[in-house]
């Protein structure tokens, strides 16, 4: 079921749905997103090159198992902002600016002040439970705030998080200290765990993603391929 979340766009009802599961896949094919939808993928190819004309979705090809060619289709930066609340949004991101150029040590402490404005906010909300339910409850305050977070278990009693939209996308996308803070903030309310971001938007990923392990627990090898990603 589509989130809170309004697309403010003139599409039908299907298109908006095509484009949320496209949303929730990161990256798929016409076939895997029939699939999920439980439709036609002729009527999702309809679908599909509707949202590409009007800039929502792209593509890219690749070789399918079959050796014929697969389209790959993913949003563009277009729907972040349709998931994310706008309201004053441009006038925020111009004082930000403004503001790393004539001070950037009060810059850096905005970012710092909402950072523990968050921690007291979900901090007693997370008391007394496991480390899965205080990911899963972190991933509902999050979902709330327009991210479509969810949980899923890994080895050695580990939990991923992934952030399929950025609700913050135009502020993220323009300053790194908006990403530095947010791993912070998790890392702080679940100090028991060690949190490494897996997946970074801003590196070019379709997602975000972070790992909790139990501290007890050694830490394992990133994403395939991916880097480092934990310091911003």
């Amino acid at each position: 079921m589509e989130s809170a979340v309004v697309i403010a766009i003139r599409m039908s009802t299907a298109q908006r749905r095509v484009l949320f599961t496209v949303k929730r896949s990161g990256e798929a094919s016409a076939d895997a997103l029939a699939q999920t939808l439980g439709t036609s993928p002729s009527a999702v190819r309809q679908h599909l090159a509707v949202l590409k004309s009007g800039g929502f979705v792209a593509s890219r090809r690749e070789q399918g198992r079959s050796g014929r060619p697969v389209d790959l289709y993913h949003c563009t930066e277009l729907v972040e902002s349709q998931f994310a609340s706008t309201s004053a949004l441009d006038l925020s991101i111009e004082l930000l600016g403004l503001l790393e150029d004539e001070d950037s040590e009060l810059f850096s402490r905005v970012f710092e002040l909402g950072r523990r404005r968050r921690v007291e906010q979900c901090r007693d909300k997370l008391v007394g439970k496991s480390l899965r339910e205080k990911v899963v409850g972190l991933a509902a305050m999050l979902s709330e705030e327009g991210y479509m977070a969810d949980v899923e278990s890994i080895p050695q009693k580990s939990c991923r998080l992934t952030l399929h939209s950025c609700a913050i996308w135009a502020v993220a996308s323009r300053f790194g200290l908006a990403c530095t803070t947010e791993l912070e903030f998790m890392r702080e309310i679940l100090p028991e765990a060690d949190v490494t971001r897996v997946a970074h938007k801003v590196a070019g990923a379709f997602v975000c993603a972070f790992e909790f392990r139990p501290r007890t627990q050694p830490q394992s090898l990133h994403l395939k391929g991916s880097n480092d990603l934990t310091a911003t």
